[in-house]
């Protein structure tokens, strides 16, 4: 069973963004959750938003299929973030120029799953 949340369009730079989800990639979902609640980081809080919707989706799924559902079991099997449209501003400058401002936006995509039991030894 897989989960999958999007959160698009979302005003937080990609580059920032990228730093926040790679810290939680492959953790569990507790320990993630626990992760992003205390990141100082500005875009921990919208990538908080996308996880806890992949868990309510994994939990929404489990309920449909009438599968036994344990958030403990859960695991972030995949998260990236994409870049999305920019907005142009413009600034005035010295001399009567003006300097163009980009605001960046973003996709968040968070993937969570059941964990993976691995059999036999470590390789």
């Amino acid at each position: 069973m897989e989960a999958k949340a999007q959160a698009r369009y979302v005003r937080v730079t990609p580059m920032k963004a990228r730093r926040v989800v790679d810290l939680i990639r492959g953790k569990r979902v507790t320990d993630a959750v626990a992760m992003m609640q205390f990141a100082p980081q500005a875009a921990s809080e919208p990538v908080l938003k996308v996880l806890n919707s992949a868990v309510a989706n994994a939990r929404y799924q489990a309920d449909q299929t009438a599968e036994a559902f344990d958030e403990r079991d859960l695991v972030i099997t995949g998260a990236y973030v994409d870049e999305g449209p920019t907005m142009k501003r413009f600034r005035p400058r010295a001399q009567g120029r003006a300097a163009r401002i980009l605001k960046r936006t973003s996709h968040i995509t968070v993937l969570v799953g059941a964990q993976q039991t691995v059999k036999g030894g470590a390789r």
